[in-house]
């Protein structure tokens, strides 16, 4: 461990980064559909992978198994090309604030299965976190929708969330083992090489091709996508990574979640979007149960 609680500031900081990109995104997918936004950032963030790689002179593999490439490639998938799309769509759908209430499903989604998969500890206050959480999302399906946004809309919105937020809990499990004993840029670049490759043959099989690659030609819309790129799917991840390698992966996604209240007022000031008291309350039920979570 590089330094005293290493896991749990890193995983804060990804939280406090990730907050800024997802107002980004939101803005970003106004002009580009979700899977071409995700197609391009990945492929922004891996060619910067790529490159601190050779920057930093750690290119050559770690000796690592062929089940580790697996094990890393499998959590890309699931949690970036898979999961980053859905979440995409369901941003789009209810807004950058109520996302991250949404989002606050994460973390019990990983204690869950780490208690099935890792063999870490599921107690009893962990149950009641999770209901807390599941109670904050269900009333943020309540909320009033944006504007363009119909009321099952929103409800579909907030579904999509937490299926996204499934597939990336169940990508960071998958991948934590292999974590624990690899080098953080190594396994993050092999795990976004692997999501983004994913997700430009499935471009490429596409019957729109055409229109997801015209993503890469510059647009007004890059002012805001190319600062997220960077911002969360580079530097966030490789943190949030850090943050998992160094803690146990359940405390990590509990850090993570205040990216609730990191947002919020961010959204608010950007994104003109409404603080309303059900909002509040939502954000409140989901916070509540992370840190019954935390402390169980």
């Amino acid at each position: 461990m590089p330094f005293a609680h290493a896991g749990e500031i890193l995983s804060i900081l990804a939280a406090f980064i990730w907050a800024f990109s997802v107002v980004l995104f939101r803005l970003s997918g106004r002009g580009i559909p979700p899977l071409s936004l995700n197609l391009f950032k990945n492929v922004i963030a891996a060619t910067l992978l790529i490159v601190t790689l050779f920057v930093s002179s750690r290119w050559a593999s770690p000796e690592a198994p062929l089940r580790d490439y697996v094990l890393l490639a499998a959590s890309g998938i699931l949690g970036i090309t898979l999961a980053d799309t859905v979440f995409l769509k369901s941003l789009n759908l209810v807004g950058a604030g109520l996302s991250q209430v949404v989002g606050c499903c994460y973390s019990p989604l990983v204690v869950l299965l780490s208690a099935l998969f890792l063999d870490e500890r599921l107690s009893l206050g962990d149950l009641l976190g999770a209901c807390l959480i599941l109670s904050g999302i269900l009333l943020s399906s309540g909320h009033e929708p944006p504007a363009g946004v119909t009321k099952r809309d929103l409800r579909r919105g907030v579904w999509l969330g937490v299926l996204a937020f499934a597939l990336m809990a169940l990508g960071v499990v998958i991948a934590k083992p292999v974590l624990d004993r690899s080098p953080v840029l190594w396994s993050s670049t092999v795990r976004m090489v692997a999501g983004a490759a994913a997700l430009a043959l499935i471009s490429v099989l596409s019957p729109g091709r055409r229109s997801m690659w015209r993503v890469f030609r510059p647009s007004p819309a890059w002012k805001f996508a190319i600062p997220g790129s960077i911002l969360g799917a580079y530097l966030a991840m490789v943190i949030w990574i850090a943050g998992i390698k160094y803690t146990l992966a359940s405390t990590a996604s509990i850090l993570n979640q205040t990216s609730a209240v990191f947002v919020l007022p961010v959204a608010a000031l950007v994104l003109r979007e409404r603080v309303t008291p059900l909002k509040l309350v939502a954000v409140a039920l989901a916070l509540a149960g992370v840190v019954v979570v935390t402390i169980a």
